[in-house]
């Protein structure tokens, strides 16, 4: 269990709001199961969008899976893992694609990725 007097109280916040935010996917997967996401309110669509972000956020490019990946890896500071997950729980990642998420270091690692998709695309 998480102590904020331990860890601090930004990262206990940021966790748990990430930990929410995943659970209320969780509880949404069988609406989506049985009725699809059109029968979503805007609200629980912009909930499922985040939760796949995060999801796709936590995959790290480690050094030791340089091997299997194919991707350099990357130290990431705590300091920017939590305030990358801050931006994806207050909107900041919402107009970039899911996909840009994927492997990424820091918040700032998914702009230049989407924009390199983005510029990718437009050719």
């Amino acid at each position: 269990m998480m102590d904020p007097n331990i860890v601090g109280e930004k990262h206990y916040t940021v966790t748990r709001g990430v930990q929410k935010l995943l659970q209320d996917y969780k509880s949404l997967q069988d609406i989506i199961a049985i009725l699809g996401m059109d029968e979503l309110s805007e609200d629980d669509k912009l909930t499922v969008a985040r939760a796949r972000k995060v999801q796709r956020f936590l995959s790290q490019p480690f050094f030791m899976s340089e091997v299997f990946s194919g991707r350099k890896g990357k130290f990431v500071s705590l300091n920017d893992t939590i305030a990358g997950f801050r931006a994806l729980l207050d909107g900041e990642g919402d107009e970039y694609p899911e996909n840009a998420f994927y492997m990424q270091g820091t918040f700032e690692d998914v702009i230049e990725e989407a924009k390199r998709v983005a510029a990718e695309t437009t050719k």
